[in-house]
């Protein structure tokens, strides 16, 4: 519990520093940017290198797997769609007419990403800690909130040539996903590298390197708008697949302390690369930009916190899909599943820092960021509900075969 609610801590005062920082820093803050943003990626990849080393499936019995694939996109989709509908349909004054603008519709599905994902390090974390290793429920959600991770790292390309338009780069970034992917499946758990800590960090540097340059070097002979960005998600997650795995060897202490230290940092430069919205005139503000949901006004905050409170109700309404398969399990055992998949983080922060990337901001961004840290603070509750269900659902078996 102390490490979710570590994480929803250096995501608030990530929130605040970013409405201080940018005055207190003055002329210096676009370079202080830079740093963060180099900082953030680079911790993104190491978070995500060791979500594809926790990603095994039995590839000789690969299509066992395509209903808990197509439940776990169910599981990412419906939040997704929930929130964004409710973003265009509920916070936007009716006056705008915001759903009329196909724009409109396409940053505001690329923010709503970030309530896809269930966030597997925490989740598997807790569960592991509630005494649930060896039960189904586990078994079942480290199955399925891998499978939502990869769905939401794979749909953010499409969503991204929504964004900037089918030009000739668009391809190229396909053609590197499709390779990448392709990489995956033919050489998972195969290559013998280095998995310390220090590695890790080394590889998650070469990664960044290597995209940043890439992009610079585009963006000098083509434009800002001719620049190939290939985020750094699929590249790490697909790096830590192919690693082999050595399930004799047991974590050390140092290892673990690293990996948590890196992703309290990674939530507190998520928080900290927020736009400034204290204090913002949007009305000027939303003559700036080109994005259409940063016209929408900026309302009280009392009418920002009932938004915060709708976005984290119906986006773990989403998450409850999974109750309608599994029908040879207990309901308790299904509902246990869902639950435990309420759980967001690391990935959910990733896509609103990309969101970030295309300028959007305004309330819809407020409230995702808050929503997403409300959602950190009642982990607490729904891994004990789940650990609830799931024992019940144990000892009933037990009874069962007395």
């Amino acid at each position: 519990m102390r490490k979710v609610y570590t994480f929803s801590f250096l995501l608030i005062i990530g929130l605040i520093l970013s409405q201080i920082l940018p005055n207190l820093l003055g002329g210096n803050y676009p370079t202080f940017k830079e740093v963060n943003d180099a900082l953030l990626y680079i911790s993104l990849a190491f978070i995500m290198i060791n979500v594809g080393r926790e990603f095994e499936i039995n590839k000789k019995q690969w299509s066992s797997y395509t209903i808990d694939y197509g439940v776990a996109m169910g599981a990412a989709a419906f939040p997704w769609i929930f929130v964004a509908l409710y973003y265009l349909f509920a916070v936007a004054p009716p006056e705008m007419r915001i759903w009329e603008n196909g724009d409109a519709w396409k940053e505001t599905f690329l923010l709503s990403r970030y309530a896809a994902p269930t966030s597997a390090g925490i989740l598997f974390t807790m569960l592991a800690a509630a005494g649930l290793r060896y039960t189904w429920v586990y078994k079942k959600v480290q199955v399925l909130a891998i499978f939502d991770d990869l769905d939401t790292i794979i749909l953010m390309i499409p969503i991204q040539i929504l964004m900037i338009g089918m030009r000739w780069q668009m391809f190229v970034i396909i053609i590197v996903a499709i390779f990448l992917i392709w990489l995956g499946w033919k050489k998972m758990n195969s290559f013998s590298l280095r998995q310390d800590w220090k590695s890790i960090i080394l590889y998650s540097i070469i990664l960044f390197i290597l995209i940043e340059v890439l992009y610079r070097l585009t963006t000098h002979l083509y434009g800002s708008a001719g620049g190939i960005h290939i985020e750094i998600l699929l590249p790490a997650f697909i790096l830590g697949l192919v690693m082999k795995k050595d399930h004799s060897i047991v974590p050390e202490r140092q290892e673990v302390l690293v990996a948590d230290s890196i992703s309290y940092i990674f939530m507190l430069l998520v928080g900290i690369s927020m736009p400034l919205f204290i204090g913002v005139d949007y009305n000027a503000l939303g003559l700036l930009t080109s994005s259409v949901i940063n016209q929408i006004p900026m309302p009280g905050w009392d009418v920002i916190l009932i938004h915060v409170l709708i976005v984290t109700f119906i986006s773990n309404v989403g998450k409850l899909f999974p109750l309608l398969f599994y029908r040879d399990r207990t309901l308790s055992e299904r509902l246990a599943v869902s639950i435990g998949m309420f759980t967001r983080g690391e990935v959910g922060a990733g896509v609103l820092f990309i969101a970030l990337g295309y300028h959007l901001g305004g309330v819809l961004l407020v409230v995702s960021v808050l929503a997403m840290s409300l959602n950190l603070l009642l982990t607490g509750i729904f891994i004990s509900y789940a650990k609830r269900l799931a024992m019940v659902s144990t000892k009933d078996s037990i009874a069962n075969t007395e």
